[in-house]
C-alpha cells in the first residue's frame, strides 16, 4: 500500500483543516517545501498537495507552490483543489503534477471530468469522492450534493476511472481513525461486471481522513486499499516518519 502524505495550502503555508472547516485552520508550516523535502528524506515518495484557497475560488491558486516542490524534490505529487477547467489542468501538469484530483468538477459537470479521463487517461486523473454520510461532498467541502457515494463511484469506473479518493469528512482532521467499514464496502461494491459475469475493473481505492495511529495502516491495506493518505497524524507526531520510512522499506 503507497504512503502519501498530505500537504494542504492556504495562503502559502501548510495546514490542516478539522472536517474541511476553514475556521479550523492550523498552521504547521509557512514553507511547504520544508516538509515536502523531510517526507522525502524518510523514503516517502509520493504526496497529496491540495489547494484550498483555489478549492474555495473555484480555480487554481497555489501552482507556484506545486512547481517549486515538483521542481526541488522527486515526489510524484498528485494535486487537487479548485480544478474546473482545461486551463486549470495544463497549468497543474505544467508545474510537475503527475496527477490531478477532480471531486466537485466530476458532479457538477461530469463532460468536462470525462473529457479529462479520455485526454490524459486514467492513470493521470483521480476521481475525488468525499463523502458525509455517504452523500458527495463538493465546494471544498462546503456544500452537500444529492449523490449517493457508492452509486456515483462505480458510474465513473463505468467511464474508464480507476484511481478514487475517498474522505470521510466525518472522520477528516479529528484523529479517530479511519472508516474502515466504509472502506471495506466501497471494495466490496465498486466493480464492473461484464455479461459473463467477469469482473473487468475494480477501484484502485486511497484511504484519507482519520488516520490517526501507525497501527491502522495494516489494516488499511489488508483490506485493499491501494493507498493511503495522512495528514494530521503525521503533523502531531502521532505517527512518525521513521515508522513509515520503515514501513516502506519492509
Amino acid at each position: 500500500m503507497r504512503i502519501i502524505p498530505a500537504i494542504d495550502i492556504i495562503d502559502g503555508k501548510c495546514v490542516r483543516l478539522s472536517k474541511g472547516d476553514y475556521d479550523t485552520k492550523k498552521i504547521y508550516n509557512e514553507n511547504p517545501l520544508e516538509v515536502a523535502k523531510e517526507f522525502e528524506a524518510h523514503g516517502i515518495q509520493y504526496l497529496h498537495l491540495v489547494d484550498l484557497d483555489g478549492a474555495k475560488s473555484k480555480h487554481i491558486v497555489n501552482h507556484k507552490i506545486l512547481e517549486q516542490i515538483a521542481s526541488k524534490t522527486n515526489l510524484k505529487i498528485d494535486f487537487g483543489g479548485g480544478l474546473k477547467t482545461d486551463e486549470d489542468l495544463k497549468i497543474a501538469f505544467d508545474c510537475g503534477a503527475n496527477q490531478i484530483t477532480g471531486g466537485s468538477i466530476a458532479v457538477k459537470d461530469s463532460e468536462t471530468f470525462k473529457s479529462w479521463l479520455l485526454k490524459f487517461g486514467s492513470d493521470k486523473i483521480i476521481l475525488g469522492a468525499d463523502a458525509q454520510n455517504e452523500k458527495i461532498a463538493v465546494s471544498g467541502w462546503l456544500e452537500e450534493s444529492d449523490k449517493e457515494l457508492i452509486p456515483f463511484v462505480k458510474e465513473y469506473l463505468k467511464e474508464g476511472v480507476s484511481y478514487v479518493i475517498c474522505t470521510d469528512i466525518s472522520k477528516d482532521g479529528m484523529l479517530e481513525g479511519p472508516s474502515f467499514k466504509l472502506y471495506k464496502k466501497m471494495l466490496n461494491q465498486c466493480e464492473v461486471i461484464t455479461n459473463d459475469s467477469q469482473i473487468t475493473s475494480k477501484i484502485k481505492l486511497i484511504a484519507s481522513g482519520g488516520i490517526s495511529t501507525f497501527g491502522e495502516l495494516p489494516k488499511l491495506a489488508e483490506i485493499g486499499c491501494e493507498g493511503t493518505i495522512i495528514g494530521k497524524a503525521i503533523y502531531e507526531n502521532r505517527i512518525s516518519l521513521k515508522q513509515l520510512e520503515n514501513y516502506i522499506l519492509s
